[in-house]
């Protein structure tokens, strides 16, 4: 082959790959201008039923008519949220495509789970923060104790001290009573339970003395005056116990813990698909009638865009790695 002959199919196949280059980008442009052009998947990774599953569904309603297409909640329960967190990560980035989630698969999991099959950082594109949302200190009727000052006394006063439930190991509200263990100096010992169902059972029938669990889950026994709430675990009282402290106003220096609920997308996923799905979220949010849905299932709205996420969970992450490594807790 003469090399003449070289240079000229070098040539035409340099002009093909720019022409594919070319076209593949008008595709995507064009694809990004008519987006969405078909349904949505939404990505739960919990079951069917749970608080995520219910905010999903009733936030998906409202974000579809905003963007004049329908959004399918599909459950992928699994490995805690492994599963629909991986599934959603390997998806394409076009936009249809997203995960609503909480801490767990993005800081707490990633915490103390070494080898996953997805980034929490680099696969992921945050659209938004829904809301934080409080965890509450519980006291069993049997426990003498109404304000932290008394649990603090409670627990000193016994030598082997009391035991705590929480809805997990490795749970967001496992991470909060270790770190107020640390901080305070309190004598109390983790019980995982799966799920807070079983963990409140026990606290209501005297098995186990305090429990931390999320607000929702918590308000039906605290109105029936069945447990006690002692405090709130967020730097500010939450919306649902109004007249529950929070740890800071009992004398307690931590950080905000909460448990909060986020919607991402695949990485690399078109900046103008990421802005129409954001426009949309936040229109969604800002909404009363959809704050007042959510508030009535126990869910306070706290909406902030994708880049509140990704700060959330850079000062997040490596705060719970430190608080794992220092209280010994591990993946299951």
């Amino acid at each position: 082959m003469s090399k003449h002959w070289k240079g000229r199919r070098a040539i035409v196949m340099g002009m093909a790959m720019g022409m594919g280059l070319a076209v593949s980008g008008a595709a995507l442009a064009q694809g990004a201008a008519n987006y969405p052009s078909r349904p949505i998947q939404l990505v739960v990774p919990f079951p069917a039923g749970g608080n995520t599953d219910v905010v999903g569904r009733t936030v998906a309603a409202k974000l579809g008519e905003q963007l004049g297409q329908s959004i399918v909640v599909e459950n992928r329960a699994g490995a805690g949220t492994v599963i629909g967190a991986a599934f959603v990560a390997k998806a394409p980035a076009d936009g249809y495509t997203l995960l609503i989630s909480s801490g767990s698969t993005f800081t707490s999991g990633p915490a103390i789970t070494p080898k996953l099959p997805y980034d929490p950082v680099k696969s992921f594109e945050p659209i938004g923060l829904l809301g934080r949302n409080a965890l509450v200190l519980l006291a069993g009727k049997s426990i003498a104790a109404h304000t932290f000052k008394d649990v603090v006394a409670a627990t000193q006063a016994k030598p082997d001290g009391y035991n705590y439930a929480s809805f997990g190991n490795g749970s967001t509200a496992h991470f909060a009573g270790e770190m107020i263990k640390t901080a305070t100096g309190i004598r109390m010992t983790h019980v995982p339970y799966k799920g807070s169902a079983p963990a409140m059972n026990d606290l209501l029938g005297g098995q186990i003395e305090f429990d931390i669990d999320t607000v929702p889950a918590a308000l039906p026994y605290i109105k029936e005056g069945r447990i006690k709430p002692i405090v709130v675990t967020t730097t500010k009282r939450s919306t649902l116990l109004p007249n529950v402290p929070t740890l800071a106003e009992s004398g307690v220096k931590l950080p905000s813990i909460s448990t909060w609920v986020a919607i991402a997308a695949p990485k690399g996923l078109p900046l103008d698909v990421k802005a129409k799905l954001q426009k949309a979220l936040a229109n969604t949010m800002a909404s009363p009638q959809m704050q007042e849905k959510l508030l009535a299932t126990g869910f306070e709205v706290g909406y902030a865009d994708g880049k509140a996420v990704e700060a959330l969970i850079a000062e997040e992450l490596p705060r719970l790695k430190a608080v794992a490594l220092h209280s010994g807790i591990h993946a299951d």
